[in-house]
């Protein structure tokens, strides 16, 4: 166990924390802000330190915190719940100064923590999900899947944590914009992270949460907690266990939580959250969340299970293990009747949810006592909350060994009836109005529930404080709602503060006319923000506070003048609060982006056209999904300002020649969230596509922001290189650009795609080259150098048409796809990126019966295996690469049932199949290329073996055949083969993966043939001596004819079956069948180490 521990946290959980270590023995050491000095947390523990700051920034400075835990002798520090609890990087930096972490590893938390990656980690585990972002989005891609879940509403949460904080749900698209620059906010200020992310919405759903614990090892669950009741996703009321689940369900979810924890070997503990419908069939559960955390209900679970979570959790970090702690994870603790979590908090709900923070101070402070009955709180009678922090201010937690729900509900209505608090408004009297609702008593609730009944809710709360007011024997109120009384001395028009807040932004400024409801100012309290509206229209004479200070109830913010009648406010005026309504500003950006677009350079658009080529947004446009793209850098200009004025710049060099952004390819197929691709396209019209100073610093920006997060690549390449008129820094050669590192950087890691149309030269050339594959147009040029520098270096003068032209360098392998034109590249582009996109669900099957034919019969006979590949797979999914270079392999991708793989195939026109290097250099490239992206790969063998002899030694044959070994020796995702008929030494083991049993499976067609060499060969190697016994002519060739017969039947697909060289001879039409059925059963492995792509 630890010698010392830093409470990095305030309230009751630092109380809680406090109280665990020193049941354990261990010293402690609290933090506390300036406006925490007299908490009771400050007094609790062996020392405490002052952070020098007030509010929640106070404890979210992570580098004082480590700093204090250092000075003090601290060798583990607790983030308690909130603030800095699920920060990776917090995490990070005290194990990197030898400070304990007490909560999951570093990589747990960031995985957890970002909720993009958890919701992948559920769909590994096959956990279901509800339709959501899985990344930090932007308003725009917020509101674009509004659009598509309109009928349903959506959810915007905080990436970086939970709680209700940073969260909206939104059924009226009018609402998004300032309900997700709210949450941003609100996530920023509880978090330190303003991004967030959107999920569909759960109309009448439950909030079940599993309570799991982790050593390293093993896992297990201490059951589930009921947390639907919730005021605007903020928990309520919570209960463990849930009295509503049905025990099938309960042990799905449990289940479902624990195969997440398993999957990455969770330490600590930790809260696996779930949307619950009862009602559904098709999808009764979804996970929504992990919280890597103590979770502030905690305490219910500790109540029926009796495990003390904060010391089992101090234990695991220090070391122990779940059988160190006598939990067994086969035999969970029962849980012991039923406990229920009520929040007391600083609040007063009105009728629309919205919340007023109570203040003041806490002038009686009676808590209830007897069986079953424990309150955790910071509060005590003298104490005035703070109204920067959250507005918990107890907890009281019921618990009954009982198993009948009703004992535990009738005693929290006793423990809450035992309450007395006065001198700050508390939600006190709305927790026992709730406690009386049959719904309650019958859980027929869900999350949205509370908020529907909150009229009733207040209504029967103000009863109850009515009542306590009248039966007061001691003078005192006992009311619990105190209102606050308004500044007597306000002047007229005076705008006050509802509740102890800061000024988080101003919305008006002084002079400006606005209609009553108009937003005047956002305050945030208890980490809520929340709108200052215009209790009248009129206009701002007048503003009193700044932005960032703190304010009181009643102080004035600002002096809004009374506007009597309409007509004081000018059709201008009311105009500026239309939502229709462009102001000069917006107009100002609106203007400027058009001078961006083609419309606004007709004279070069027309000479585009004229030559049957198309601009580079419409290439754009055509690759991906309408309205999805998203541009990055749009306003940029040549910098060339030194030279040049700046309307020149802006008329004639838009978005400085590179079109950059983040769109949806094939979302109609695969989704959204799949169709995310990065497009990069250089402008020809834009001083020839060259590269510039800001050109660079977009494509580097994109690259980046694809690398980072996984997004699959286009590059139109067009272009000349780099530009040297760019006169704006003071550089000489540039090459310190990282441009070409940061797209070489993507081989491997995403689909990476380049497009050639007209002609691409230098630096464009060197970029599209690092591609995975190159879609070229037939009137195409691609070369290391133009005709300029060619010339310039004293190589020749050419045209531009001699150099690089698509003819020669689809023969060479340069080019994979060669197509008539760029309507027909954006095609092959998006059928491409859709292999690497997920499984279709609808497919033709060939007429399989066919491949029975493929084959002739007479063995001699060459025939074309691009019918077998043709054959086997989806109909029209067979895109073929490379196909005029290293023709003795045909190489594609395709799909078999919906499902993307990669095939390849001996080519018996060519060499009768033998193995050339080119041929090799394509097949282990194309092997690399599957790997890379996890395509499974099929491989139809036709080979006599490598090809052998003089001459092709001299192509360093043994180096290039010897690459498919290498290829394979790496591979990762599952391999097929299939031998049509010729599967001759080491050429056969090459196109196997290095050995027939090397593949997933290795089956042969019946007309099969097999041999450590060719039988021709082997006959004369093997049998020279008898053929050279026998006359030459026709007796020597019959015996040779005999011979290879025997040596044919000695070798054929059946004997092999036999001597279980191969797994099976099959039907040719059972051949789909066969590889349906092991895509299905075979698996991609994880990737182990760097990857890339070759580039030849």
């Amino acid at each position: 166990m630890f010698n010392k521990v830093l409470v990095a946290n305030r309230g009751e959980v630092a109380l809680r924390i406090v109280r665990a270590l020193c049941d354990l023995g261990v010293a402690s050491v609290t933090v506390y802000a300036d406006d925490d000095a007299q908490a009771p947390h400050v007094r609790s523990a062996d020392a405490a330190v002052a952070l020098g700051a007030s509010g929640p920034a106070a404890y979210l400075d992570g580098a004082r915190l480590i700093a204090i835990a250092l000075q003090h002798g601290c060798d583990a520090l607790h983030p308690g719940y909130g603030f800095l609890a699920e920060r990776a990087d917090f995490a990070r930096d005290c194990a990197a100064v030898g400070v304990r972490f007490i909560g999951p590893t570093p990589d747990q938390l960031a995985l957890f923590g970002d909720k993009a990656a958890a919701r992948d980690l559920a769909q590994r585990c096959g956990v279901p999900l509800m339709p959501g972002v899985s990344h930090a989005v932007t308003l725009d891609e917020a509101r674009d899947f509004f659009t598509q879940h309109a009928a349903n509403g959506i959810v915007i949460k905080a990436v970086g944590g939970g709680g209700g904080r940073g969260m909206r749900a939104i059924e009226n698209a009018a609402d998004l914009a300032a309900a997700y620059e709210r949450c941003r906010g609100e996530a920023l200020a509880a978090f330190g992270v303003a991004d967030v992310y959107v999920e569909r919405l759960m109309r009448g759903a439950r909030h079940i949460e599993v309570q799991v614990l982790g050593d390293g090892q093993q896992v297990m669950a201490l059951g589930e907690r009921e947390c639907t009741l919730q005021r605007r996703f903020q928990k309520l009321v919570e209960i463990a266990p849930s009295p509503s689940l049905p025990d099938a369900l309960r042990a799905r979810i449990v289940d479902a939580a624990l195969t997440m924890a398993r999957a990455v070997r969770y330490e600590g503990l930790g809260t696996f959250e779930f949307l619950v419908d009862l009602q559904s069939a098709d999808l009764p559960f979804v996970f929504i969340e992990a919280n890597a955390r103590l979770q502030v209900e905690h305490t219910i679970t500790e109540a029926v299970t009796g495990v003390d979570l904060v010391q089992a959790q101090m234990a695991l970090a220090a070391g122990q293990s779940l059988a160190d702690l006598g939990l067994d994870p086969a035999r969970a603790p029962a849980p012991r009747g039923y406990a229920i979590q009520w929040r007391i908090n600083a609040e007063t709900l009105a009728v629309d949810g919205s919340a007023t923070p109570g203040h003041g101070t806490l002038t009686r402070f009676d808590l209830p006592q007897g069986p079953g009955v424990r309150v955790d709180t910071h509060g005590f009678a003298g104490a005035a909350p703070s109204p920067h922090y959250d507005t918990l201010l107890a907890k009281l937690i019921v618990h009954s060994p009982s198993r009948d729900f009703a004992d535990v509900l009738r005693r929290s209505r006793r423990a809450l009836g035992e309450v007395r608090i006065d001198g700050v408004a508390t939600n006190l009297n709305l927790l026992r109005a709730l406690a009386e609702r049959p719904e309650m008593a019958t859980q027929a609730v869900h999350t949205r529930w509370l908020e529907s009944v909150l009229p009733e809710l207040v209504d029967a709360s103000e009863k109850i404080a009515a009542r306590a007011l009248q039966t007061s024997t001691d003078g005192r109120s006992h009311a619990e709602n105190p209102r606050i009384a308004p500044m007597t001395d306000a002047p007229p028009g005076a705008v006050l503060a509802p509740m102890p807040a800061r000024l988080v932004a101003l919305s008006v400024q002084v002079g400006d006319s606005v209609p009553a409801g108009a937003e005047l100012a956002v305050l945030e309290a208890m980490k809520m923000q929340h709108a200052l509206n215009a209790p009248h229209a009129g206009v701002v004479r007048a503003v009193l506070v700044e932005v960032g200070a703190y304010v009181a109830p009643g102080d004035a913010i600002l002096m809004l003048e009374k506007a009597d009648h309409a007509t004081d406010i000018t059709t201008a005026q009311q105009a500026a609060h239309d939502p229709d309504h462009i102001r000069a500003d917006l107009q100002r950006v609106i203007d400027r982006h058009a001078r961006t677009l083609d419309a606004a350079r007709p004279d070069a658009m027309a000479k585009r056209h004229a030559r049957n080529q198309r601009t580079a947004r419409e290439n754009i446009a055509d690759l991906c999904d309408e309205g999805s793209f998203i541009e990055y850098g749009a306003l940029a200009i040549a910098a060339q300002t030194r030279r040049r004025s700046v309307e020149d710049l802006i008329a004639n060099t838009p978005a400085d020649g590179m079109v950059t952004g983040v769109g949806g390819v094939n979302g109609a197929l695969f989704g959204p969230e799949r169709a995310r691709t990065a497009v990069m396209a250089y402008d020809a019209t834009v001083l020839a596509g060259t590269q510039g100073m800001r050109n660079h610093a977009k494509t580097d920006r994109i690259l980046n922001l694809a690398l980072q997060e996984k997004l699959p690549v286009v590059l139109f390449a067009e272009g000349g290189g780099g530009r040297p008129g760019d006169v704006d820094a003071n550089v000489l050669a540039g090459l310190h650009v990282g441009t070409f590192a940061a797209y070489a950087a993507l081989s491997g890691q995403v689909p990476v795609v380049g497009i050639v149309a007209g002609r691409c030269f230098a630096g464009n050339a060197a970029l599209v080259g690092c591609s995975d594959v190159i879609i070229a147009t037939k009137d195409s040029n691609l070369g290391m150098g133009g005709p300029a520098m060619i010339e310039g270096g004293g190589l020749g003068v050419f045209a531009p048409e001699d150099v690089g032209p698509s003819g020669v360098q689809h023969a060479n392998g340069v080019i994979d796809v060669l197509v008539a034109d760029e309507q027909e590249a954006v095609h092959a582009a998006r059928q491409y990126l859709g292999f690497f996109q997920g499984h279709t669900r609808d497919w033709i099957t060939p007429d399989q019966r066919l491949l029975r034919r493929v084959v002739p019969e007479n063995r001699l006979r060459a025939y074309d295996t691009r019918a077998a590949m043709q054959g086997l797979v989806d109909e029209g999914s067979l895109l073929p690469l490379r196909t005029g270079f290293g023709t003795g392999i045909h190489t594609a991708l395709a799909r078999i049932e919906g499902r993307p793989v990669g095939l390849m195939a001996n080519n018996p026109l060519h060499l009768g199949g033998a193995i050339d290097a080119d041929a090799a250099d394509k097949g282990a490239r194309f092997m690399q290329l599957c790997n890379a992206h996890g395509l499974p790969i099929v491989s139809l063998i036709d080979t006599p073996g490598f090809m052998v002899g003089p001459e092709v030694e001299k192509t360093a044959q043994v180096r290039h055949v010897s690459r498919l070994f290498v290829a394979a020796g790496a591979l990762r995702v599952p391999f097929f083969s299939v031998v049509l008929r010729k599967g001759y030494g080491l050429g056969a083991m090459g196109m196997a993966a290095g050995g027939f049993h090397q593949p997933f499976f290795t089956i042969a067609w019946p007309t099969g043939e097999f041999g450590g060499m060719g039988l021709e060969g082997a006959v004369r190697l093997g049998f020279r001596k008898e053929l050279e016994a026998v006359a030459e002519g026709p007796e020597r060739d019959a015996l040779f004819n005999q011979l290879v017969a025997q040596q044919y039947h000695h070798g054929e697909a059946m004997n092999m079956a036999t001597t279980l060289e191969i797994d099976a001879v099959i039907d040719p039409a059972d051949t789909r069948a066969w590889l349906a059925r092991g895509l299905a059963s075979a698996r991609v492995r994880p990737v182990e180490g760097g990857r890339f792509v070759d580039t030849w």
